[in-house]
């Protein structure tokens, strides 16, 4: 079985990923794992009820009155943890983001 991480933080990383979460989670030998960044939390919220989708793992990264650089500094120290735990053969991303970026 071969893990992917298909890894969402904003609403349009979450419009383009449903497609291929949906497609991973339908194809036999694959394990998708809906990882949120929690980049725009609520924004994202709307996508994943109309695609019927939830996130298996939220890094909640978002803080108030955050900076680039401290976004940026929490998501990879949040992405590093769930590398480690999810332990994914693939990583997905699409965008122009911070999350995606990190």
């Amino acid at each position: 079985m071969t893990r992917v991480a298909v890894i969402i933080g904003t609403r349009p990383e979450a419009i383009k990923m449903a497609s291929v979460y949906k497609a991973c989670a339908a194809a036999d030998g694959l394990e998708p794992v809906l990882v949120s960044t929690g980049q725009h939390r609520e924004m994202l919220a709307q996508v994943l009820d109309v695609f019927d989708m939830t996130a298996d793992v939220d890094l909640g990264v978002m803080s108030g009155n955050q900076t680039l650089a401290g976004l940026t500094a929490r998501l990879f120290d949040a992405l590093d943890g769930m590398l480690a735990e999810v332990k994914p053969d693939v990583v997905l991303v699409q965008g122009d983001t911070t999350s995606v970026m990190c």
